[in-house]
């Protein structure tokens, strides 16, 4: 390239961006020519939540917003000619009518379930593996590759009439014997298929989001032949998208939209390109200064998947707004600027913000606030309430990644019960990544929410510390409790933590032995 055409290629780069119409008619333009928002987002290289926020009012920017019209002028240049489309005879056979299932217009409108969308149907170029089958198979409905009529499906045939037709488990799912939802289809089922109890029943019951776990990791260990190193390596690397794909299909029909790129304040942005934003988490480091007298066996307990469970907890919907002088509202959540309450139980339990030494205001999460105020409250009493200046909030829901955490715990459980390491590793890569990449990160750039990102970790650290306080009202001495998962205590544990490998569950990391028998001046027994 010569220097005048990388001049030129700058050129061509600076100016006004490329114009959209409006969000409105971005969505009737892909609706139209019967495209799904993934079909649109494979070929953009976005996720279908994106699409979804360009159709809710946000703009793409950069190339992609260029791609982006070029992809509707297209559609509208196409719909202006096409102004005599070619309506088959009532009289052609449906074969002859809709060739593509993709292509082809429903014969009814399909209904979706209540508060859903209508699942998505699109032809496949190469055939993949149905998830009902595993034979090869042309259409993808709602996100799984699977046969639209069910004479197609080769299992159907093997199920003995006697015996209720279900659909398969794949590793990783914990079936519940409920249909999960009803696959929809480009057309209406005749009668005859509605009567067909076994067929039509394992039509109805497609593969869940957690099928996309198990997919993921049979087709890891087949393309590895069988390396279990290998295989979970390679998910592990893949870890983010696939997270990001899992949250899609745990959002269908979900009731809230989400704002995947908001306006975000200074106060959530990294000072430097290196540092830190201004947000305190309140993670845990402490250690008890003395111990009871005498001699004591100290257990190390291991939280299980912390963040995993964290990922229930109150998360902003839309833009933050700022307010000040207000009451803490139970309604919204965010990030506060407060004054921390004198703590002075540091003998016994840590600080419920976690070791600070700087004294003054600092801005918190919603997590750690609604601690200090639950234990500022009548029931503890263990402190004053916070002193709330001012916070950036929206409108929140606590269950807004519910499905999605307990798709993931769902395919742990089940890889804990089969031995199954490979899922198992690949589960947890997916939450911790998921966590730690929707902040300031170039590994996931569908997700830019670093107020959730502290808003999960918060969450994290007020569940140990919860867990902390539990210990100690049940007359366990605590004596360490760290970061996320780690907590040590004195006394009978298992009588307040139940032992096991599952999330409501701890394991032992290491005991110990701490303190002593004998004064150290006077050498004689403690009492």
């Amino acid at each position: 390239m010569s220097d005048f055409d990388a001049i030129d290629s700058l050129l061509a780069g600076v100016g006004p961006e490329a114009e959209l119409p409006s969000p409105q008619v971005r969505q009737e333009l892909r609706e139209r020519a019967r495209l799904s928002k993934a079909q649109v987002a494979r070929a953009l290289g976005v996720s279908p939540s994106t699409v979804a926020a360009w159709e809710g009012g946000r703009d793409p920017v950069g190339e992609v917003r260029t791609k982006y019209r070029y992809l509707l002028d297209g559609l509208a240049t196409k719909f202006t000619t096409d102004t005599a489309p070619v309506t088959p005879s009532p009289a052609e056979p449906a074969a002859a009518q809709a060739p593509n299932a993709a292509d082809a217009p429903p014969a009814s409108p399909a209904v979706p379930e209540e508060g859903g969308e209508g699942d998505e149907v699109e032809a496949l170029a190469v055939p993949e593996p149905c998830v009902l089958c595993g034979q090869p198979a042309g259409t993808r409905v709602a996100g799984f590759a699977q046969h639209l009529d069910p004479a197609d499906c080769q299992t159907t045939a093997a199920v003995p009439p006697a015996q209720p037709a279900t659909t398969p488990v794949q590793p990783g799912t914990a079936h519940t014997g409920k249909p999960t939802s009803t696959a929809r289809t480009s057309r209406t089922p005749r009668p005859s298929e509605r009567s067909q109890g076994p067929a039509r029943r394992a039509f109805q019951e497609p593969s869940g989001p957690v099928d996309l776990i198990g997919q993921a990791v049979q087709a890891a260990l087949a393309e590895h032949h069988g390396d279990v190193e290998a295989a979970t390596a390679a998910l592990v690397k893949r870890a983010i998208p696939d997270a990001m794909r899992l949250l899609d299909e745990t959002r269908k029909g979900a009731r809230y939209d989400v704002i995947a790129h908001p306006w975000i304040p200074d106060i959530l942005k990294k000072q430097t390109s290196r540092g830190a934003d201004q947000i305190w988490e309140a993670r845990p480091k402490w250690t008890r200064r003395e111990l009871p007298p005498g001699k004591h066996e100290v257990t190390a307990l291991d939280i299980n998947g912390a963040y995993l469970s964290a990922l229930k907890t109150h998360l902003p919907l839309g833009q933050l707004e700022h307010s000040a002088g207000l009451p803490h509202d139970r309604r919204r959540a965010g990030v506060h600027l407060i004054t921390p309450p004198v703590w002075e139980h540091e003998a016994v339990l840590p600080n419920p913000i976690g070791q600070r030494d700087e004294p003054g205001p600092l801005w918190v999460t919603e997590p750690t606030l609604r601690l200090l105020l639950r234990l500022s409250g009548p029931k503890y009493g263990l402190c004053a309430p916070p002193e709330v200046h001012e916070s950036y909030t929206s409108g929140a829901t606590e269950n807004l990644l519910e499905k999605f955490r307990i798709a993931l715990k769902d395919a742990r459980d089940e890889a804990i019960e089969q031995g199954d390491e490979v899922t198992l590793e690949y589960v947890k890569a997916m939450y911790s990544k998921f966590v730690s990449t929707m902040g300031e990160s170039n590994y996931n750039r569908e997700l830019y929410r670093p107020d959730w990102m502290h808003i999960i970790r918060s969450q994290a650290f007020a569940n140990l510390w919860l867990k902390a306080l539990k210990a100690h009202d049940e007359g366990l001495a605590v004596v360490r409790a760290m970061g996320t998962d780690e907590l040590h205590v004195i006394g009978d544990w298992h009588r307040v933590f139940p032992e096991g490998r599952g999330v409501t569950e701890v394991k032992v990391k290491d005991t110990y032995t701490a303190g002593t028998d004998t004064d150290d001046t006077t050498g004689e027994e403690r009492e």
